[in-house]
């Protein structure tokens, strides 16, 4: 790897040395490795928001990705490495929040379970893999260990699922999903920018959702600012999905959805 990169996501909060262990790890093994927070707090145990957060570092130089939002630790869940057609890593549990990262940065190309014990911290704590497995497999990788090195080839069918697929277009209408809310309220849809050019809507024009509580009709803008304080508006976000939002308010306080619910988007 030309420049070893290495980011960290993971639902520690800051009060957690974890991450600051993590980097150590890290550096103790490729002292060159350059390290980037990507984003920590995650909603704990949200295999949806960590997911969408990894689909993030398409806007990163190419690199080892770990993530570690990992419910299942310690468990009969397989620790794994995903190479992807851009040339990234991604590293994590086997439990579905690498593979839309993968997507969005080309696709599998490779994925391995992580066995081999040359490569981990011991001993291997049964609670803590992003310290003894994922740090130790993200910074091997970033010296240029072979992801082969690391144990058994796995095909994309045997890798558990993800947390979402993107949202289904059907007769007029679409069938989306919430699957992250930052922390201004504002909810993020399995809808990319491509497809939603798609649905052939314009700048201004009205659009209902429906959620489980009451329908809400918006316009299609460019940025908050083009709808009054607290009104909604649906819009094109900065990492290649759709955006709901009020503008300076919170859409989630408001009107009371949450991530996984939902929605049904027609014009």
């Amino acid at each position: 790897m030309k420049q070893p990169l290495i980011t960290l996501t993971s639902d520690f909060g800051v009060q957690s040395q974890g991450i600051g262990i993590m980097e150590g790890v890290i550096f103790e093994i490729n002292p060159d490795a350059k390290v980037i927070h990507l984003m920590h707090g995650l909603p704990d145990f949200n295999l949806s928001y960590a997911a969408r957060a990894l689909e993030t570092a398409n806007y990163l130089p190419v690199g080892c990705h770990a993530c570690v939002v990992d419910p299942g630790v310690g468990t009969k869940r397989m620790p794994i490495i995903i190479e992807t057609k851009r040339g990234d890593f991604l590293v994590g549990p086997d439990n579905g929040i690498l593979i839309p990262g993968a997507r969005f940065l080309g696709g599998i190309k490779k994925a391995v379970e992580i066995t081999n014990k040359k490569y981990m911290r011991q001993p291997v704590s049964p609670i803590f893999h992003g310290r003894d497995v994922f740090a130790p497999a993200a910074a091997y990788l970033s010296k240029g260990v072979k992801p082969e090195e690391f144990g058994k080839d796995l095909s994309a069918r045997e890798l558990a699922k993800a947390p979402y697929e993107e949202a289904v277009f059907d007769d007029g209408k679409i069938k989306a999903k919430i699957i992250s809310i930052n922390k201004f309220g504002s909810l993020h849809l399995n809808i990319t920018h491509m497809s939603w050019n798609k649905f052939n809507v314009k700048l201004n024009e009205a659009v209902n959702l429906k959620f489980k509580s009451k329908p809400v009709n918006m316009p299609f803008a460019v940025t908050f600012g083009d709808v009054r304080k607290g009104s909604p508006l649906i819009l094109k976000d900065d990492y290649g999905r759709i955006q709901i939002s009020l503008n300076q308010g919170s859409f989630e306080k408001k009107y009371k959805v949450k991530i996984g619910d939902e929605v049904i988007i027609t014009k």
